[in-house]
């Protein structure tokens, strides 16, 4: 197997679909074909870099194999996102604080309404 982060699993469109369509809920590798204007063989590939990228998993009912998404993949990523939504509020509590100091600062000769 091979170390692909679940980011670049999915920069490719059709594992996206694909993603997309396990997201719905579990699924057959026929009903994965249908979602994607791709042969079985070029699914089963990019079935096998979800599954590498813990992006998907898969489990044998009887004669089918059923995919579902797989958590470890989405934690990875939902640290991601969080991490980005940590900086953004970091960035706002830093400007707010900048702004509150040159306020205390430098504080207006006008009043707030009087012109």
């Amino acid at each position: 197997m091979t170390d692909i982060s679940p980011f670049e699993a999915l920069s490719d469109p059709t594992r996206r679909k694909l993603f997309e369509r396990l997201r719905r809920g579990p699924c057959s590798v026929n009903e994965l074909v249908e979602a994607v204007p791709v042969s079985q063989p070029a699914v089963s590939q990019h079935l096998r870099v979800l599954r590498e990228a813990h992006l998907a998993r898969v489990e044998k009912q009887g004669q089918q194999r059923i995919y579902s998404l797989d958590p470890r993949g989405l934690i990875e990523l939902r640290a991601y996102v969080d991490s980005l939504w940590d900086q953004v509020l970091d960035a706002f509590q830093q400007a707010a604080q900048r702004e509150s100091q040159e306020s205390t600062l430098n504080p207006s000769t006008k009043e707030p309404g009087h012109d």
